[in-house]
């Protein structure tokens, strides 16, 4: 049987621009906390809506600040089962919906160290499919995010049924993950897949792990902290993530925001 994860209610609050910041866990107070800002559907729903808000129940009880935004295409009036074809349109008509997110995104993050909710030393950023993507790449953008957890990564947009018609598009090159390896390569990441997901591709995130481990030890990294673990598949096109996975990957979360240093530490070749 599957665990059934209660769901957590999430506080929002106005920010520097239109994409609200949802939050969980402790109260906002002056007193900074660590953070992570986690992605999966639309903010509330990735805080409060099983199966996409187990990372934030099991983190619900630690010192840590949870923070999500809404993605594109998802939140009232839109369809989360449609947020891909959305993407790929708007994407095929020079929108570039991903960058204006991630603008936004930081601006918010910007806001919250500002206003003294977070401590900008301690923060991760994790997310599940689209959401890892997507926290990837505002890890890439943001140095201060030294954790990556990504659960059922999308790494390139090319392998989706929605964006075949879309392969040689700037914009689909520009939000390949790979395009990121060298400034993620001195960030702390762990990727959990499972060993036959056909819709984000599990020879995808493979080679990106190994791509992004190769880059971290020519930099000066004996041992990257680069990890991806795979296990049997679940799910529709085994893309389904079951409750220990994520309860394992927020484990180590905990473990990586507890450290001094938000950049990896081991010693340099």
């Amino acid at each position: 049987m599957r665990l059934k994860m209660r769901p957590h209610n999430a506080e929002v609050l106005k920010g520097p621009n239109d994409l609200d910041i949802y939050y969980t866990g402790p109260g906002l107070t002056k007193d900074p906390l660590p953070a992570l800002f986690y992605f999966a559907l639309s903010g509330e729903e990735s805080l409060t809506l099983d199966p996409f808000n187990q990372p934030a129940a099991f983190l619900s009880d630690q010192p840590i600040h949870i923070f999500s935004f809404t993605l594109p295409g998802h939140g009232p009036g839109f369809i989360n089962t449609k947020a891909m074809a959305l993407w790929a349109h708007e994407i095929s008509i020079g929108n570039d919906i991903v960058e204006e997110f991630i603008e936004k995104a930081v601006a918010n993050i910007d806001f919250l160290a500002r206003e003294g909710y977070i401590d900008s030393r301690h923060m991760a950023a994790a997310g599940l499919s689209r959401g890892s993507l997507i926290a990837s790449h505002l890890a890439a953008r943001d140095e201060r995010i030294g954790n990556v957890l990504g659960f059922a990564p999308l790494i390139k947009f090319d392998v989706l049924e929605e964006f075949q018609e879309l392969l040689h598009h700037p914009l689909v090159k520009k939000w390949d993950l790979f395009q990121s390896i060298d400034v993620l390569a001195d960030r702390r990441l762990r990727f959990y897949i499972g060993n036959r997901d056909t819709r984000v591709s599990t020879r995808y995130c493979f080679d990106f792990i190994e791509a992004l481990a190769n880059k971290s030890y020519e930099k000066g990294f004996r041992s990257p902290e680069i990890e991806l673990i795979i296990s049997p598949s679940i799910g529709h096109k085994g893309h389904g993530t079951p409750p220990h996975v994520f309860k394992n990957g927020i484990e180590w979360l905990k473990q990586k925001l507890g450290r001094k240093d938000a950049s990896q530490t081991d010693e340099h070749v």
